[in-house]
């Protein structure tokens, strides 16, 4: 490998902040047990957040950011792994605390690796992502709960988003019949594609007003917005149902009542794929390379970048123009 390679660089000092490529060495990666010769990464929610000086995501400068990464073992300590195998690495500390998927190598502690499952090219892998992984937990922990396609119709929210298309896109497969609930009326053609049944407003969901108990609409519900959108969602759903969160672009607070639980059995599941066990983290990337694989997958991508488009791109999800996913080929 050459001496010298390409990474991308947060750096912060007093008032000054940069997003920069740079060239970085080996002895520059932090200690880990797998080194990776990354292919792939993709933008998320978080590396927006750290491209910026006040994202309160990077932890010290100057850093690596990236979530996510798949890649090809160089060398690795762990007898897990050996050179040449095809790895993902997601979440956990990746692109946080620990340099991330923004360089061409990148050094991975064993634990946080889950080996390319058959039937995912490293490619289709980062158009998943975190993304990707969230959205199927969340379908998995409502299958859970007596989710299932016969029971009604299931809501996705932020449905052009990278959690929402994903999943709009995974429970179409599955034959649920997939409400769509999205703000942005020109997408409505690409949700359809995305195998979505039905496309309401985000109006539909919540019109400004949360009734203890509603009208009941969905059997479940994937909602990475949160907030008062996840409060009406609630009094939605019908007996037994669940719903899914795992965001809060519509803010923290949740504003319902007992009254869901009680009187209709809902189940409010929460939903977190960063510290996800590494036994439930496998089976549900073995299921997203074979059951819950879309047959567009790569459709889903908005636009396929280099490292060197990033600084450009970075910004776009924290301005919720996004529309799927956006994949960073990097090496």
């Amino acid at each position: 490998m050459a001496e010298t390679f390409k990474a991308l660089i947060v750096d912060k000092k007093e008032e000054d902040f940069r997003v920069s490529i740079e060239e970085l060495t080996l002895q520059d990666l932090p200690e880990a047990d797998v080194l990776i010769k990354v292919a792939y990464s993709s933008i998320n929610y978080k590396d927006g957040l750290a491209s910026t000086p006040d994202g309160k995501i990077v932890r010290s400068y100057p850093f690596v950011p990236g979530i996510d990464l798949a890649g090809t073992v160089v060398s690795s300590s762990d007898p897990r792994f050996k050179e040449g195998d095809e790895v993902i690495a997601t979440s956990y500390e990746i692109g946080v605390s620990h340099f991330g998927g923004y360089s061409e190598y990148a050094r991975i502690p064993g634990d946080w690796i889950v080996p390319l499952p058959d039937g995912l090219t490293m490619k289709e892998a980062m158009v998943y992502g975190t993304a990707g992984l969230t959205a199927a937990l969340s379908i998995q922990r409502l299958e859970d709960n007596g989710v299932t396609p016969d029971k009604g119709k299931v809501l996705v929210t932020g449905a052009t988003g990278g959690v929402g298309s994903l999943a709009v896109s995974m429970l179409a497969k599955l034959g649920y019949e997939v409400v769509a609930s999205t703000g942005k009326e020109s997408e409505h053609e690409f949700l359809r594609e995305l195998g979505a049944s039905e496309i309401i407003s985000r109006e539909d969901v919540h019109n400004g007003k949360i009734k203890a108990l509603d009208k009941q609409l969905w059997a479940g519900a994937v909602d990475p917005v949160g907030g008062e959108t996840l409060a009406a969602i609630l009094s939605k759903i019908t007996y037994g149902g669940s719903a899914a969160v795992s965001g809060l672009t519509g803010g923290g607070p949740v504003p319902t009542s007992v009254f869901p639980f009680i009187l209709r059995g809902v189940n409010l599941l929460g939903i977190d794929s960063v510290y996800c066990p590494m036994e439930i983290r496998k089976k549900v990337w073995n299921r997203m390379a074979a059951e819950l694989k879309p047959d567009n997958l790569l459709h889903s991508i908005q636009k396929e970048i280099t490292l060197e488009e990033l600084p450009e791109n970075l910004p776009i999800l924290l301005k919720a123009q996004a529309r799927g996913r956006i994949l960073v080929k990097i090496s």
